[in-house]
């Protein structure tokens, strides 16, 4: 009898491994080829601005994935969104909204004062990044989003490492492109935001305060800017923007999630910027470290199931009396 039931435990062990080897060798096929197209959009939106964007080719023609992107929202049309504002805190000069396009759900803030905008970076730079929410402490801010790219150069995913130029109260705390020039989304003396590309020289000669490095730009001097949504896909998002009068625009879209929101491609944060008037727009670090924390709370639906992401920078509001 032992005999026999060892013979059958083994035989149920390996028909389970079986059958979990089989799905996960089938599931790359179900998800690029079968007929679950959001499944299928998120799929494609979430591994082409990943690392290894090289798998969704393996299955899908350029044009078989330019048409899975472009499948919703027309570039040039409006972000088709409703607005309720859900926050507003007048003596702090912070309006929160909540928006709802054609595929997304969001989150978006207004500043009135530019200059109340300042890159937070890990204070373990090299070693691990930070919260979000530790950014807000540890800088007295009142508000956070995610902020620039970082890489990973030991494998650690620690976010300890801020990529391209990273700028605070006017000096440049990280630079791994030496003289080249590089993506930037910065603050200028004035509270001017500025997008594009600069070198580590133009630093000082801009009277640069506070920049991180990401993109693409949306929109520079009130013109779009261009990029591809299907080299971008859709997801997740975190974005900033200005407006003529200075008002500073964060804007943090949820995605990946199919029961809530799919998430947006580059065009519906044009779409969406422009509405709000902005002169000046970027793109930010998305995925899992879109976040918008305000008043001791996430106020955005993560994606990531584990929670607030370890990240090398942010960008904080500070108290409206603190100008440092």
């Amino acid at each position: 009898m032992r005999k026999k039931r060892k013979i059958h435990l083994t035989k149920v062990v390996g028909f389970i491994i079986f059958n979990v080897l089989f799905t996960v060798l089938l599931a790359p096929f179900i998800t690029f080829w079968g007929p679950f197209e959001a499944t299928k959009t998120i799929a494609v939106g979430s591994v082409l601005t990943s690392r290894h964007p090289q798998v969704v080719k393996a299955f899908l023609s350029d044009q078989e994935i330019s048409d899975i992107v472009n499948n919703y929202n027309d570039s040039n049309a409006t972000s088709d969104r409703t607005i309720q504002t859900t926050v507003t805190d007048a003596s702090a000069g912070i309006t929160i909204e909540t928006i709802n396009g054609k595929t997304f759900k969001g989150k978006v803030m207004l500043i009135k004062d530019p200059k109340r905008i300042k890159v937070a970076v890990t204070k373990d730079l090299g070693v691990k990044g930070e919260r979000v929410s530790d950014f807000v402490q540890d800088t007295g801010a009142v508000a956070g989003i995610n902020g620039g790219a970082f890489c990973d150069p030991n494998g650690a995913g620690n976010g300890g490492f801020p990529d391209g130029l990273t700028v605070h109260k006017g000096e440049i705390v990280q630079n791994n492109i030496g003289s080249n020039s590089t993506d930037i989304v910065a603050l200028d003396k004035e509270g001017k935001l500025i997008v594009g590309q600069i070198t580590a020289d133009d630093v000082k000669k801009k009277n640069i305060q506070e920049a991180v490095f990401f993109w693409p730009p949306l929109i520079q001097d009130g013109k779009r800017c261009e990029f591809k949504d299907s080299e971008w896909g859709i997801g997740p998002r975190t974005a900033i923007g200005q407006k003529e009068d200075g008002t500073i625009i964060l804007a943090v879209i949820d995605g990946r999630q199919p029961l809530w929101s799919l998430g947006a491609k580059m065009s519906d944060l044009y779409n969406l910027f422009r509405d709000y008037g902005a002169v000046n727009a970027a793109n930010l670090d998305g995925g899992s470290s879109s976040e918008l924390f305000y008043n001791g709370k996430v106020l955005n639906k993560l994606w990531d199931w584990a929670g607030e992401r370890y990240l090398p920078t942010a960008f904080v509001v500070m108290p409206e009396e603190s100008k440092s």
